[in-house]
C-alpha cells in the first residue's frame, strides 16, 4: 500500500479522493494539503465521507507543510489537485515533492469523470473570470426556452462543515441562507435560483449526480457549471470552453485550462467588445493549433448599469469578484469597464484603507492594484470588506460582482451595480449548436 498526499484547495482534491482513492486498498491517503482559499486548512475530511478505510477521517494541512509531511509520514506519491495555476506553479510544486523524495501525479478525466444517465453539457474555461457563468446562464435560458428542465451542478466550494455539505440543493434564495453560503457561493448559486432552475453543489459528486438526475422538479439535461478552470467531474456529451482575450496566451500556459481548450467541442471567445484585436487573434491562433476541430463562437459581454449618473464625473471605488482578481489575475473587470465607459473622474485606491483579512489579501496578491476584491469566504472577511468600503473616500461604489453586495454587506454610500450577459456575434451561435446537440441525444 502506497502512502499518498492529495494537494488541493477544497474542491478537486476531495473529488479525486472520492473517485480514485476512496475504497482503493492500493493507497493510503495520509493527508490533504490546502492552498488558494483562506482558512481552509486545519480541518479534517470527515470519516462519514472518507469511507470505511478511514474511520478517523483524514487531516488537512497547509500546503507549506508539504515537505515536512512527506518525510514524517513516509509518503510515496503526491497528487496535484487544484486548478487555475500557471505551469511554472505546477512544476514548482512537483520540484518540492520530488526533492522530498516522493513521486508527483496528475489524475485525468478517465479516472475522475462520472457518467450520468442524463445528457450532460459542461461549461468550463481557460481561466477564472473568462465569463463561464454568463455562458452557463445563456445556455440554460436557451434550453428552458425549448421547454427543457435543466439542473445545474456547480464545481465545489465546500468551505464549511464538509459532512453537512455532502449534497446541497438550491432552489430558492432562502436556500442560500439555509446552507450558510459565503459571498463566493452566492455569486454562483443565486443567478440560477433567481432564473428558476435548480442548482446542486457540495462534496460528494456521485451522490450529487444521482440526486440531480431524479430532482423533484424534473431533469432533462444536466449542466456542469465548472469552477476556476477545472475540467468537468461529469463526462460531457457537449463541452463548451470559454476563452478570454484579455489574458491572451493563458489558454496555453495554465493548468488545466489548456486541457479544457483541447477537450472542447465548442470554444467561446468572450469579451471581444472590450479586447484588443491582436489579442483576439492570438487566441484564435492557439485554438487552431490546439483544437482545430472545435466550433468557435465569437462573444461579447456588454454591460448594463443601474444608475450611470452615479459614475460620470465621480470618484469611484470599484468592487469586483474576489477569486477573479486573486488567483484569476484579472486586471479589467465589469466594474472597471463601467468606470471607463461612463466617465468616472478617478478610480479610488482602497489599499490604504484595507483592514484585516482584506489587507492580507492585498499583500498576498499585489497585482490586484486599485480594485477591491469582494472577498467573503467567512464572516470575518465580510466584516473587513464592509469596513474597507466604509473607510475608502469615494463618491460612488461600483458593484461589479455577480450578485448585489447590498444584500450581504452594508454600503452606506451611493452605489450602482453592473450587469453583464453573454452576447454571441454572428454565426455559429449557441442556439444553433444546442439545436444540433438535442437532435443527437434524443
Amino acid at each position: 500500500m502506497k502512502k499518498a498526499i492529495i494537494i488541493g484547495a477544497a474542491g478537486r482534491d476531495f473529488h479525486n479522493f472520492n473517485t480514485f482513492f476512496r475504497g482503493n486498498k492500493d493507497y493510503q491517503v495520509v493527508a490533504f494539503t490546502a492552498a488558494q482559499i483562506p482558512d481552509i486548512d486545519g480541518r479534517r475530511y470527515p470519516a462519514e465521507l472518507a469511507g470505511e478505510l478511514y474511520p478517523e477521517g483524514i487531516p488537512i494541512f497547509a500546503e507549506s507543510d508539504l515537505p515536512k509531511l512527506i518525510q514524517e509520514k513516509g509518503v510515496d506519491v503526491c497528487i496535484f489537485s487544484y486548478s487555475d495555476v500557471p505551469y511554472s506553479r505546477v512544476m514548482g510544486v512537483s520540484a518540492v515533492v520530488n526533492a522530498a523524495g516522493a513521486s508527483f501525479m496528475l489524475l485525468g478525466p478517465n479516472d475522475t469523470m462520472l457518467k450520468s444517465t442524463k445528457p450532460v453539457i459542461a461549461v468550463c474555461a481557460t481561466r477564472t473570470g473568462c465569463g463561464k457563468s454568463q455562458t452557463s446562464r445563456r445556455i440554460i435560458e436557451l434550453l428552458m426556452e425549448k421547454g427543457l428542465k435543466v439542473v445545474a451542478v456547480r464545481h465545489p466550494m465546500p468551505y464549511g462543515d464538509l459532512a453537512k455539505q455532502k449534497v446541497q440543493r438550491f432552489a430558492t434564495v432562502d436556500d442560500l441562507e439555509k446552507h450558510h453560503c459565503t459571498i463566493e457561493e452566492m455569486e454562483e448559486y443565486e443567478p440560477h435560483v433567481v432564473r428558476g432552475n435548480v442548482i446542486y453543489a457540495g462534496v460528494d459528486y456521485e451522490a450529487i449526480l444521482r440526486e440531480a438526475e431524479k430532482d423533484p422538479d424534473g431533469c432533462d439535461v444536466i449542466l456542469w457549471d465548472g469552477g476556476n478552470n477545472d475540467f468537468p467531474f461529469y463526462k460531457p456529451n457537449l463541452m463548451v470552453t470559454v476563452a478570454d482575450p484579455h489574458r491572451a496566451g493563458h489558454e496555453m500556459s495554465y493548468y488545466p485550462g489548456e486541457v479544457n481548450l483541447r477537450m472542447a467541442d465548442v470554444i467561446v471567445i468572450n469579451k471581444m467588445d472590450s479586447a484588443d484585436g491582436k489579442d483576439i487573434e492570438t487566441v484564435r491562433q492557439n485554438i487552431r493549433l490546439a483544437n482545430p476541430k472545435a466550433i468557435v463562437v465569437d462573444g461579447a459581454s456588454p454591460i448594463r448599469i443601474d444608475n450611470p449618473e452615479l459614475i460620470t464625473g465621480k470618484r469611484v471605488l470599484v468592487v469586483e469578484d474576489g477569486p477573479t482578481l486573486t488567483h484569476g489575475e484579472m486586471k479589467i473587470g465589469a466594474g472597471m469597464v463601467a468606470a471607463s465607459k461612463f466617465g468616472a473622474s478617478e478610480i479610488v485606491d482602497p489599499r490604504p484603507y484595507a483592514v484585516g483579512k482584506l489587507a492580507e489579501t492585498f499583500k498576498q496578491y499585489p497585482e490586484i492594484g486599485v480594485l477591491l476584491p469582494a472577498m467573503g469566504y467567512g464572516k470575518e472577511q465580510i466584516r473587513d470588506l464592509e469596513k474597507t468600503i466604509e473607510a475608502t473616500p469615494c463618491d460612488t461604489v461600483i458593484i461589479g460582482t455577480p450578485i448585489d453586495l447590498n444584500r450581504v454587506v452594508k454600503i452606506n454610500k451611493p452605489n450602482t451595480r453592473v450587469h453583464y450577459d453573454l452576447q454571441e456575434i454572428g454565426l455559429p451561435n449557441l442556439n444553433t449548436i444546442l439545436a444540433d446537440f438535442l437532435d443527437k441525444v434524443k
